[in-house]
């Protein structure tokens, strides 16, 4: 299993208002084929052909590294030329031509919505899946950073674990984090306790004001607990070096390094943080200029199987948005899954925002302050 974030329409009136099952035959009536945008490890050779075989549509798939080569593809092309794209959902915003128009049309009714995990639908309108008022992508895949902790040194319950717990009177010297996102998860415990008022960390988002009396705060607080430093990350090998390594016993890290580590030793766990956990959101969507809008319809439908999110899953190692999924993966996989994601861990999600044009920089100097103290 590969555990890597990143190895690198309006449909015509007719179809939106009088939607069809679409059967094999009806798209070989049609042109018989789909032309799929996706992330380079999405679509895999065991997924193409289980849909080209159950089918009868051919798959004709352009991979892309970065949502920036993404949305330049499809600004390049006039939004034509494809028909379905996998972007991430904080870049659906993007998706724009020059007369204001969004590339994406609104999904149709004959896309099996209700397979997505219903909190997720939920949570997207806020991220980029509405534009305009209608629902232009579907969460499509999603990865978390929570907490992992050795479980031998700190005995701490899934209920009561907090990202506060960086910070307890036995990890002197022991917490491991990614400098950017401890802001994140430090935020929300502050916020929880009352410390900082944040309106639960989307206060950062508002405006430059916001974000620096926001993360001036909890850049005072993580200083005069400095001495809790551990390690800092910025990827999955320093990550893991953290608790291998450096001697960390607790961390805020992607899900695949807790996970991993836990394949190992299973006094490691990783959990979500009773504060929430710090998710991220893939999703796709038809686009307007699609010329093969019947098949996209099958093509989304295909992929939203309980089954072919497994697959998915065991592909690449994220997780599907698709419900019951996970019982379709494998069952090292199934099981961690469900150790982690209950209903009530599903339901308490802080989603990774569309960065604002003052957000990053102003992340970047506190990134700074920290990592200096």
């Amino acid at each position: 299993m590969t555990f890597t974030r990143r190895s690198a329409l309006k449909m015509t009136a007719g179809a939106v208002a009088a939607p069809v099952i679409l059967r094999a035959h009806d798209a070989l009536a049609s042109s018989g084929s789909i032309k799929v945008l996706a992330w380079q490890d999405y679509i895999q050779p065991n997924i193409a052909e289980k849909f080209e075989a159950e089918t009868g549509i051919k798959l004709e798939l352009t991979t892309f590294g970065s949502n920036d080569e993404a949305e330049s593809t499809v600004r390049a092309n006039g939004g034509k030329g494809f028909d379905v794209v996998f972007p991430s959902i904080t870049n659906v915003a993007g998706y724009y031509d020059d007369a204001g128009e969004c590339y994406f049309a609104p999904i149709p009714d004959a896309v099996n919505v209700d397979a997505v995990i219903p909190a997720f639908v939920r949570d997207s309108a806020g991220l980029g899946g509405v534009q305009n008022g209608e629902q232009v992508v579907l969460p499509f895949d999603w990865g978390t950073e929570g907490i992992t902790l050795n479980r031998a040194a700190l005995d701490i319950s899934d209920a009561d674990l907090s990202y506060g717990d960086l910070f307890g009177p036995t990890t002197v010297g022991k917490a491991a984090f990614r400098q950017k996102s401890a802001l994140i998860g430090v935020g929300l415990y502050l916020n929880a306790t009352g410390e900082v008022e944040s309106n639960r960390m989307l206060d950062v988002y508002k405006s430059e004001e916001d974000a620096r009396r926001v993360f001036g705060e909890i850049v005072k607080w993580m200083i005069a607990r400095k001495d809790h430093f551990g390690a800092f990350w910025n990827n999955a090998t320093e990550a893991t070096a953290a608790f291998k390594d450096a001697g960390c016993v607790i961390g805020q890290t992607w899900d695949t390094t807790g996970l991993l580590l836990n394949r190992e030793n299973p006094d490691y766990v990783y959990r979500a943080p009773k504060e929430g956990i710090i998710t991220w959101l893939d999703s796709f969507g038809i686009l307007r200029g699609a010329a093969n809008p019947e098949q996209a319809v099958a093509f989304m439908n295909f992929m939203l199987t309980p089954e072919v999110g497994g697959m998915f899953a065991n592909n690449t190692g994220y997780n599907s948005a698709v419900q019951g999924a996970a019982e379709f993966a494998s069952e090292e996989f199934k099981t961690q899954f469900n150790e982690v994601y209950t209903a009530e861990v599903l339901s308490n999600m802080w989603w990774w925002q569309s960065d604002t044009p003052f957000y990053a920089p102003v992340v970047n100097e506190m990134v700074e302050i920290v990592t200096n103290a």
